[in-house]
């Protein structure tokens, strides 16, 4: 009884779709994941021939093909699977791979089709097809597809700050969003960014400026979406426990030299970081990753708020007790209201204006420096600037 219970369960919440026939092609028994592929309800189908499934030729070709393979054993289908068209309830038709096994059961054979949808496969190859032929075309296209994705992702997180005020269920909204900008969001802006690269590709022999200019646009907006959509990856990992240190030691210099120069190209107009190290040691033993991205958190933070022609100090110290690193900028400074607030998850200063960003990079600093056993401090005034000082003790 556990295993048929289990088994049950299986079906019934499989991502794929699966159903079974007897052997006059009627329908005994259909999953959920099915029922949602066709739009139709298991009373509506149950006991029908699995032809009504089928557009034709092959609805009205189904039927012999079973009479052959019970006459033949020859499988056209059976134990090999292949791509074929599945016609929903409202007439429309969608493409999907078919497995079908032959299984003995009570004295008698049934048929198990496993149906696993292409939609979105066939969509993606014909998308690509379309930038190669079409590339000034899929400029204006992708820019608008964009421009939906902005607007989509906006009004989610309107939905997430409304419910978090309504209902301070703060982990539930969390995964539902993080969970929809996985399956929503990651797919549309892979395959903007592909097509982006494919239109700057093609358009060099032009030399067009226009197509430059929209190219940058692209992608400029592509990496903001995506730094919006990792740092609430990052946050569910947290949240879900998954993320742990792996200390190892390395130079600390050396990876804060090629964080400065990675940053440097993504800094603002005449924006400068300055690096400068404190001691005669360069190495420490904490996660380099974890400590990576903590720093590219605050540089990132001191570029997006300080404007152009402007200096930030990056500056790393190894004393006798501790392993120091120091971010300071001239930016726009956190309002004294603010900054009780300053590391919780979603929270950004009223002085942020049309800034973007997320509100949870200093949530995941704090995080992940408490990790790795260390502590951030920072000082700050209105229009006067911002310091931050994460430190680790020497272990």
């Amino acid at each position: 009884m556990e295993n048929a219970a289990l088994l049950k369960s299986i079906i019934e919440n499989a991502i794929d779709g699966i159903l079974t026939i007897d052997e006059r092609g009627r329908i005994e028994s259909i999953n959920p994941a099915a029922c949602k592929l066709f739009n139709y309800l298991p009373d509506e189908v149950i006991g029908n021939n699995v032809s009504m499934l089928m557009p034709p030729p092959d609805k009205d070709q189904h039927d012999e093909y079973i009479h052959r393979y019970q006459r033949t054993h020859k499988p056209h289908i059976i134990g090999t699977g292949r791509e074929v068209t599945g016609l929903r309830k409202d007439g429309s038709t969608f493409p999907f791979r078919l497995g079908v096994s032959e299984v003995e059961y009570s004295g008698r054979k049934i048929y198990a089709g496993f149906i696993h949808d292409l939609s979105r496969q066939k969509e993606a190859e014909g998308q690509l097809k379309e930038y190669a032929a079409h590339l000034e075309e899929q400029v204006e296209d992708r820019t608008q597809s964009l421009k939906n994705t902005v607007h989509a992702l906006q009004h989610a997180k309107e939905e997430v700050s409304l419910s978090l005020e309504k209902e301070k269920e703060l982990s539930h909204l969390k995964s539902r969003f993080v969970s929809m900008a996985s399956h929503e969001f990651r797919t549309p802006l892979s395959a903007v960014q592909l097509s982006a690269s494919l239109i700057e590709k093609y358009a060099q022999p032009f030399d067009s400026p226009n197509i430059s200019k929209h190219v940058g646009k692209i992608k400029n907006a592509v990496g903001n979406l995506t730094t919006i959509l990792n740092d609430f990856l990052s946050l569910e990992k947290l949240e879900a426990g998954k993320v742990e240190p792996s200390f190892v030691s390395f130079d600390l210099v050396k990876l804060a030299e090629e964080i400065t120069e990675e940053m440097q190209m993504v800094a603002k107009q005449n924006q400068n970081i300055i690096y400068q190290h404190t001691g005669t040691s360069s190495i420490v033993k904490l996660d380099p990753n974890l400590l990576k991205n903590c720093i590219f958190n605050l540089i990132t933070n001191a570029i997006k708020y300080s404007g152009e022609n402007t200096f930030i100090d990056f500056n790393t110290e190894i004393n006798e007790q501790n392993c120091i690193i120091t971010i300071r900028d001239n930016g726009i400074g956190i309002p004294e209201s603010a900054q009780k607030h300053l590391f919780e998850a979603f929270f950004r200063a009223h002085n942020t204006g049309n800034i973007p960003g997320t509100g949870l990079g200093l949530n995941i600093v704090a995080r992940y420096t408490s990790l790795m056993n260390g502590k951030v401090d920072f000082k700050s005034n209105d229009n006067q600037g911002t310091q931050f000082t994460i430190s680790f003790p020497l272990l």
